[in-house]
């Protein structure tokens, strides 16, 4: 077995063990969290990393998709209706978006889908007989699949868990497969691609569906984690926190997105709420209190400064900067080891001089 199938199966016991070794249930959710954003940042990662089209309107799709779920149980429908239905109305958002936007690239293509996000979470705020507007809907059971209920902190753990392997490894396959290779073509050169016969529009149309379809799961999972569902979570800001997991994690690569959700979210939920203290009643202190507090309180601006840096010194992101530093001290070990001068030969003895 090999050092990278050895580090996967180590970190999918540890995502199993978590909710038995964290017993306090928020940070329990705090997880199942991170998982569910980090379905959605694989989701938007397939456009960013792999087909080269940065989004800013995803968390339109995201919402389509938590909006139909959320309708379809307040309207009376079952778990096993409503589930499928949605994500069936979140690939056909999806195809519509793909559409329109994929008449352009570059800046032009940025600026459709975020035209688009705008005018769904326009349809939510003020679709009121559907949306609620900002009430929201509220979703007041959860599903149990296989008679396994999901009321429970560590019960929507392991269901979300589950999700989260399957999307992780369908994400693994579809970006190893011919269409992730000739994605990736159709990211670089675009024209080549064409002039070898390639269908550059019908590759990135797959790519975009395949995304809608994460993003739509990862939507249907908000609303069962919350049990609620308002315009706020359509907003331009969850776009771009979406965006943000991706590039800081690092785009075009699996794991770097996960990191990138694990980031945002921690930095939100958990950093957010810590609170500093001093013992001494120096000036000084009370100073550096101040700061840390306020920098804590606002996580927005520790975010901010958070992803400045990353963009600093590692612009590839955290996963492959990582990976990058550990090689350049792995190399820079290896050549301060063969710099070392060999030992001396000892002297010979004085009657050997002699001769």
């Amino acid at each position: 077995m090999t050092g990278r199938r050895i580090a996967i199966v180590v970190a999918i016991i540890g995502l199993v063990i978590v909710p038995y070794v964290i017993t306090e249930v928020y940070y329990v959710n705090i997880a199942s969290q991170i998982l569910l954003y980090a379905i959605f940042a694989l989701g938007l990662n397939v456009l960013v990393g792999y087909a080269g089209l940065v989004s800013l309107g995803h968390a339109g799709l995201f919402g389509v998709a938590s909006y139909a779920v959320a309708y379809l149980l307040a309207a009376g429908f079952g778990h096993a209706v409503a589930i499928p239905a949605a994500i069936g109305i979140g690939l056909l958002a999806t195809a519509v978006f793909a559409a329109l936007a994929l008449r352009a690239s570059g800046i032009s293509f940025i600026m459709i889908t975020l035209a688009l996000g705008e005018i769904i979470w326009g349809l939510a705020y003020r679709w009121i007989s559907v949306t609620h507007g900002d009430n929201g809907i509220n979703v007041t059971t959860r599903p149990a699949p296989f008679g396994l209920p999901l009321s429970s902190a560590r019960g929507f753990y392991d269901a979300t868990l589950i999700i989260f392997l399957l999307a992780v490894a369908s994400s693994a396959i579809f970006v190893r497969s011919p269409l992730g290779a000739a994605l990736c073509g159709t990211r670089d050169q675009p024209r080549r691609m064409n002039a070898l016969g390639f269908h550059v529009w019908m590759i990135r149309f797959m790519a975009f569906m395949f995304s809608g379809l994460l993003t739509s799961i990862s939507g249907i999972l908000f609303v069962y984690y919350n049990e609620f569902i308002s315009p706020q979570a359509l907003a331009l800001t969850a776009s771009a926190e979406g965006l943000l997991m991706v590039i800081s994690g690092g785009a075009g690569t699996l794991l770097g997105p996960v990191v990138g959700a694990a980031l945002v979210v921690i930095v939100k939920n958990v950093v957010s709420g810590l609170r500093f203290t001093v013992l001494s009643p120096m000036g000084f202190a009370d100073l550096v209190k101040f700061v840390l507090n306020g920098l804590f309180q606002h996580w927005n601006f520790l975010l901010g400064a958070i992803f400045v840096a990353i963009v600093v010194f590692m612009p590839e992101g955290l996963v492959p900067g990582s990976v990058r530093l550990a090689r350049a001290a792995w190399r820079t070990a290896n050549r301060s080891k063969s710099a070392r001068p060999a030992a001396a030969a000892p002297p010979a003895p004085v009657a050997e001089q002699k001769r």
